[in-house]
């Protein structure tokens, strides 16, 4: 347990608090499994919050990435690349979907489909400008942006931040009524 936390006290005495982490140290993983630096396994049933569902190390993926690297690590989208194209056609193929935006994280997503939704709000049901509503769960939680934080009831990821992003009304987990009781004209 000294090697854990000698770990925990750097990143305890260096790190911006942002979560409150489980008193682990991961420093391997593969597939559904990972272990800490003391050589205790677990399996990781949290997989990143979703984000590792293939199980860390997938040996193909971990191909495909070195094959990738070894041409062009990254480039950003203020270029066209001879990958995307090719993803986002069969992207389509699979969901039928015209179109996509590729994010990075999940928080860039839902703040990709807000933005999406308030556009369309706006553009194509008339929603006066500025004056849409997002209806949002309570106990939701999609990251820390400004926005997201904006529709959290976590009061601890709010603290300090304000203001927040208006166009937000929050309705209890699974409660239809509340849902229905909130949507006027102004919903998106």
């Amino acid at each position: 347990m000294e090697l854990t936390r000698a770990h925990i006290e750097l990143n305890e005495k260096y790190g911006a608090h942002n979560y409150l982490p489980l008193p682990v140290v991961l420093e391997k993983g593969e597939g559904v499994w990972v272990w800490d630096v003391e050589g205790k396994k677990y399996l990781d049933m949290l997989s990143s919050y979703s984000a590792l569902n293939q199980g860390h190390r997938h040996p193909k993926i971990l191909k495909a990435l070195i094959e990738q690297t070894q041409r062009i690590t990254l480039t950003s989208r203020a270029f066209h690349n001879d990958v995307l194209g090719r993803f986002l056609k069969k992207l389509h193929d699979v969901t039928g979907y015209d179109k996509a935006l590729p994010m990075n994280t999940g928080v860039e997503a839902v703040e990709t489909a807000l933005k999406i939704a308030r556009k369309w709000g706006y553009v194509k049901k008339g929603i006066p400008k500025y004056e849409g509503k997002v209806i949002v769960a309570e106990g939701n939680f999609h990251g820390r942006t400004i926005t997201v934080i904006s529709f959290s009831t976590e009061e601890l990821y709010k603290e300090g931040f304000g203001p927040f992003t208006p166009g937000f009304e929050v309705v209890p987990y699974g409660d239809e009524k509340a849902i229905e009781n909130a949507i006027d004209e102004n919903t998106i």
